[in-house]
């Protein structure tokens, strides 16, 4: 068993030292010139796609054309031999030869907040205990001491921010609210000898502050944090979170937008050795006009998946990254009044890519017809379902995490990473032949 009460260096700690430097603080980076082909013995990175609302499978990765749920959605065949995915995604459907894709996750949540937190931590809202998300875990779990910053990431998300729960608030991620842009905040706004009459006066206050005080100095570690602080605003790795030196052509095969941005710069972040990305697309809630909804939020996923999965393979760095595109839920197969879906965890769909899962992999089948005497409280089942807590203990399984380690929590409690265990047919042979449960 080991503890939780780990300290490291966190983005508040960053945000307070640069304020007392007077200095504002946009973004910390990965810097291009860093970037190297990453073989598959290397630690693992996960790119988290977090679609925020509630995607529907129904418009996406499991239409039912010509059924009583399908709704207006038609079905195009994919580079996957038999499989066929949504009109919507097009360039997604070159690409479903590379991915698993999970027709059949299951959520016990049908509330966003709650849903959102159970999707982002396998486990359930509870007031006694804040959970770690996957990345605040995948982080904590697969430190880089050559990293010089944060190594939770979030991009373009805008609330149900992943947490460090009881690792610690440093493990947060790190919030970047416009992927490539507003980055002008990041130097000082003075000259460097006034910059270093600052930092004078700074080392003042932290030996004043020490003074007396050596044991809230070495709990808050004041002194460290500060020089992390210094070290990052100095670091060439900032520059991933830059995409001037990026191609035009490969800026617009992900798209202009907040979505498409984040995207590339997961994947350069990735490439760098952070550890934990996400990037959210806002927007799937779709009560009414589900089928216009859906559509227009998939035209800004289908470039930015499709050019990051093609990405990552061309650069050699699809076996050292998942991928993982999930919300929080999905969408009723009912269409309600107003031509929309409402909220339905009872099965949905998530897609994921790399890091040794199994390329071309599809789990799981709904069913297209779902009768008005089922009200809402019946729980249908898909075929072959898959509960969160085994994907992500099958995803840290996949990173060399031990999902079944157990944790002290602050307040004494053990807990593990992972209230499930790994599904081995989700992965390639030589990982699944290592599951144990």
């Amino acid at each position: 068993m080991r503890s939780s009460n780990e300290h490291v260096f966190s983005r508040r700690d960053v945000l307070g030292t640069m304020a007392a430097c007077g200095l504002s603080l946009s973004l910390p980076a990965m810097s291009a010139g860093t970037a190297a082909k990453r073989s598959v013995d290397r630690p693992k990175s996960l790119i988290t796609l977090w679609m925020n609302g509630g995607m529907s499978q129904l418009e996406t990765w499991d239409p039912h054309p010509g059924t009583p749920t399908g709704g207006l959605v038609k079905a195009i065949p994919t580079s996957q031999e038999g499989l066929q995915i949504s009109e919507f995604l097009p360039q997604s459907a070159e690409q479903m030869h590379n991915v698993t894709l999970i027709r059949s996750l299951t959520s016990l949540e049908g509330d966003h907040a709650r849903g959102a937190f159970y999707v982002k931590t396998g486990y359930r809202l509870e007031p006694t205990l804040v959970y770690p998300s996957l990345g605040a875990i995948v982080a904590h779990e697969l430190p880089d001491p050559t990293i010089e910053i944060p190594p939770h990431v979030s991009l373009g998300g805008d609330n149900f921010f992943p947490r460090g729960g009881y690792l610690g608030n440093e493990w947060d991620a790190f919030r970047v609210f416009n992927p490539g842009r507003s980055l002008t905040n990041l130097k000082a706004g003075v000259s460097d000898s006034r910059l270093a009459l600052r930092r004078t006066g700074l080392d003042l206050l932290s030996r004043q502050f020490a003074k007396g005080r050596p044991t809230a100095e070495k709990e808050t570690l004041h002194q460290d944090n500060i020089q992390r602080a210094l070290k990052m605003m100095s670091s060439e790795q900032i520059k991933a979170f830059e995409l001037d030196d990026e191609p035009a052509a490969v800026k617009k095969a992900y798209g202009d937008s907040r979505f498409g941005r984040g995207c590339l710069i997961a994947r350069r972040l990735a490439e760098g050795g952070v550890r934990a990305i996400e990037v959210c697309l806002n927007g799937f809630d779709t009560h009414v006009n589900n089928h216009e909804g859906q559509k227009t939020q998939a035209d800004i996923l289908d470039p930015a998946f499709a050019t990051l999965i093609t990405e990552l393979r061309e650069r050699d760095l699809l076996e050292s990254t998942i991928v993982l595109c999930i919300s929080e839920f999905g969408r009723d197969p009912r269409i309600n009044g107003a031509g929309g879906r409402d909220h339905w965890p009872s099965w949905f769909s998530c897609v994921v890519a790399g890091g040794g899962f199994r390329a071309g992999l599809v789990v799981g089948e709904t069913t297209g017809h779902v009768s008005e005497d089922q009200g809402k409280n019946v729980r249908l089942k898909p075929t072959d379902p898959i509960t969160v807590p085994q994907l992500y203990a099958t995803i840290m399984h996949a990173m060399g995490i031990g999902w079944h380690d157990e944790i002290i929590t602050p307040i004494g409690r053990p807990i593990r990473f992972a209230d499930g265990a790994p599904v081995g047919r989700l992965l390639n042979d030589e990982l699944a032949s290592t599951v144990r449960t």
